[in-house]
């Protein structure tokens, strides 16, 4: 049996969550064994039938894990994150009880990208002498108070533009497997590694 299957919205996702559980050490968990598949309807197919696909799992895997975006999953105007994450883990838990977990992320998993300044720059091959960051104030994106811009999505997308590279998941995949995972701020994050600890301490 091996110990975790992760359903995901997409293949940015499966890449970035890759490049974390790829790194045990980096996240405090002993070294695990895992399946990442990403659903065909994106966060809508997650939040309407990821639970009833996983339910298929449950033989197979030890524990699993679920995630999608909270933009564009469809239910934006009709609760908050934390309580659609609620909702979908007592879904899960219906098959699973405590050896599933839903991670709702906000607004999207671009947000996993903007940490560090160095690891952002190296996976981008970004050279200019003005920092990434304030490279995109000075287009008119805003940034949080942890100096996250409030589009990550778009902010990624307007710097991939300027290096003439594609958005791919292997840009994900790089930055989360090299960023620190014990000092990311966003919170989502934060339940999700608290929760692989919880299941998977060393």
């Amino acid at each position: 049996m091996q110990d975790l299957v992760v359903l995901v919205a997409d293949k940015n996702m499966q890449f970035a969550l890759r490049g974390a559980l790829g790194r045990p050490q980096a996240l405090g968990t002993r070294p695990l064994t895992w399946d990442i598949r990403p659903h065909m309807g994106r966060d809508g197919g997650v939040r309407t039938s990821g639970a009833d696909m996983l339910a298929c799992d449950a033989g197979r895997f030890s524990h699993a894990l679920m995630l999608l975006d909270f933009q564009g999953c469809g239910h934006e105007e009709r609760e908050t994150p934390l309580s659609l994450e609620g909702k979908l883990d007592e879904q899960l838990q219906r098959v699973w009880g405590s050896r599933a977990k839903c991670i709702v992320i906000a607004p999207e998993v671009d947000i996993w990208l903007w940490g560090s300044d160095r690891v952002l720059h190296e996976a981008l091959q970004w050279s200019t002498e003005e920092s990434i960051r304030d490279w995109l104030r000075h287009r008119g994106f805003e940034f949080d108070a942890a100096g996250k811009p409030l589009q990550p999505k778009e902010a990624i997308e307007a710097v991939c533009r300027r290096q003439k590279r594609p958005r791919s998941s292997a840009i994900y995949e790089s930055i989360t497997g090299r960023v620190s995972l014990q000092h990311c701020t966003d919170q989502a994050f934060q339940r999700l590694r608290a929760q692989l600890l919880a299941w998977f301490a060393p």
